[in-house]
């Protein structure tokens, strides 16, 4: 009597990707709409040959319009499907995935890597940052056509130093409920490790933002807030008032998203990477809560 069938065990994928964001509706799939989760999950399903698309875990959901140039997430396939996608080739299979997946995916969404993720990684949860950049222009005369997909133009000029002045007072641990749009249940309290600007050499206002995590509309709202200092609207003071008072404040406005580019995700260690995942789903609060 022949032996029953064990099922091999899944084997966890990393995936690092890129995608111009203008002509999807975000990263969640939504029925009806062209999305990065449906693209990508549809792809690993054509090179697996799989019924079912696999579930993806991103580590940073974006929102519609908005571009990423260092987007990770991770899957669990099959190891024996895993196996089969070099075909007759010598390629590994990792190898042999970003080339196929590159073979099916549109233009706008690129596979940069693809790597058996080491043991406890979650990438949503594992990540210790994400950084953002968002591209603002104050000279419509100087826009760079080929940029108007990623630059957003405002009509009044710009205060680099007042506008670096009060962003860099936001940084740190704090409830920042002013610049998130809220959820049920959710927390909006985060580590705000850097927001700042500088002008390249095009003119163009060059923010950085760096975050253990976003809430929704976080950074977008963050860049709104400071067009009006930078304008001389507001004085410094007033976006950390926004930020202590912890309520929207129609003065902040949730800028385009265009303008703004998921460029990185970094991780811990290898050692580390479970317990920075069961750390991170730890609900937070402040000191003295």
């Amino acid at each position: 009597m022949d032996a029953p069938l064990v099922p091999t065990a899944p084997v966890r994928l990393r995936v690092d990707f890129a995608y111009d964001g203008t002509d999807f509706s975000g990263w969640a799939a939504q029925p009806g709409r062209r999305t990065v989760e449906d693209t990508l999950a549809t792809a690993w399903r054509t090179i697996l040959r799989s019924d079912l698309a696999p579930r993806l875990t991103v580590a940073g959901r974006t929102d519609a319009g908005v571009h990423a140039r260092g987007a990770v997430c991770h899957l669990d396939v099959v190891e024996d499907d895993l196996a089969r996608l070099p075909g007759r080739s010598d390629r590994a299979p990792v190898q042999a995935a970003v080339s196929r997946l590159n073979g099916v995916l549109p233009d706008d969404l690129v596979v940069r890597f693809v790597r058996v993720a080491p043991d406890g990684f979650d990438a949503r949860f594992s990540a210790l940052e994400r950084r953002y950049r968002y591209r603002l222009l104050d000279d419509p005369a100087r826009l760079d056509p080929l940029r108007r997909r990623d630059t957003t133009v405002v009509r009044r000029p710009l205060d680099l130093e007042r506008m670096q002045e009060a962003c860099a007072g936001l940084v740190g641990l704090h409830d920042f409920a002013a610049f998130c749009k809220q959820r049920e249940g959710a927390t909006t309290i985060r580590t705000l490790l850097e927001y700042s600007w500088v002008r390249d050499e095009e003119g163009v206002l060059v923010a950085t933002v760096r975050a253990d995590a976003f809430c929704h509309s976080m950074v977008r709202a963050l860049i709104g807030g400071a067009v009006p200092v930078g304008e001389g609207r507001r004085d410094g003071a007033w976006l950390r008032d926004v930020l202590v008072g912890a309520r929207r404040d129609p003065g902040v406005a949730v800028m385009p998203p265009h303008g703004l580019s998921l460029d990185e995700v970094r991780y811990p260690p290898d050692e580390e990477l479970a317990g920075r995942a069961r750390a991170a789903r730890t609900l937070r609060s402040l000191p003295g809560d």
